[in-house]
C-alpha cells in the first residue's frame, strides 16, 4: 500500500520579523491572518504560508530552521511585464527576469525577487 499526495495545504517560512514579513507579502496581494495567538499565516487562493518566528519554535519544527533559506515559485494573475511594473512602483528590485521557466502547470514567464529575509520568490505567470 502506498501514500497518495494530493496537494499542498500550506508551508512554513521561518522569519526575522513577522510584521514585517506581513507587510511585504501583503504588497504581493496575501492577507496576513492571526490563526492561534501569536501565530501568523499569509493567506491567498487556497493555499496558506504559516510564520515561524526565528527562535521562538514549537514542535514540531524543522531541525534546521534558519530565515532566508526559503526557495518559492508563486504563481500570479496578471502578465508578467504588469507583474515587473508593479515591482518597480512599491521599491522591490527584480534580481533576475523576466526569464522562461518549466513549472508544475506549464511553461512559466518569470521574475525573481528577495523578500525581507533574502528568501529567494520567483513570481511566474503561466501563458496557457
Amino acid at each position: 500500500m502506498a501514500v497518495t499526495v494530493k496537494s499542498l495545504d500550506h508551508l512554513v517560512l521561518t522569519v526575522a520579523d513577522v510584521a514585517r514579513t506581513c507587510s511585504f507579502y501583503r504588497q504581493l496581494g496575501m492577507t496576513p491572518v492571526e490563526f492561534a495567538p501569536n501565530r501568523w499565516a499569509l493567506t491567498f487562493g487556497r493555499q496558506k504560508i504559516n510564520l515561524q518566528q526565528e527562535g521562538l519554535y514549537l514542535d514540531p519544527n524543522a531541525k534546521h530552521a534558519t530565515f532566508g533559506s526559503a526557495d518559492l515559485c508563486l504563481l500570479v494573475e496578471q502578465r508578467i511585464e504588469e507583474v515587473e511594473a508593479t515591482l518597480e512602483s512599491l521599491g522591490i528590485p527584480v534580481i533576475q527576469g523576466p526569464v522562461k521557466r518549466i513549472g508544475s502547470v506549464g511553461p512559466l514567464d518569470s521574475v525573481y525577487i528577495y523578500d525581507p529575509d533574502e528568501n529567494l520568490i520567483e513570481l511566474s505567470w503561466c501563458p496557457a
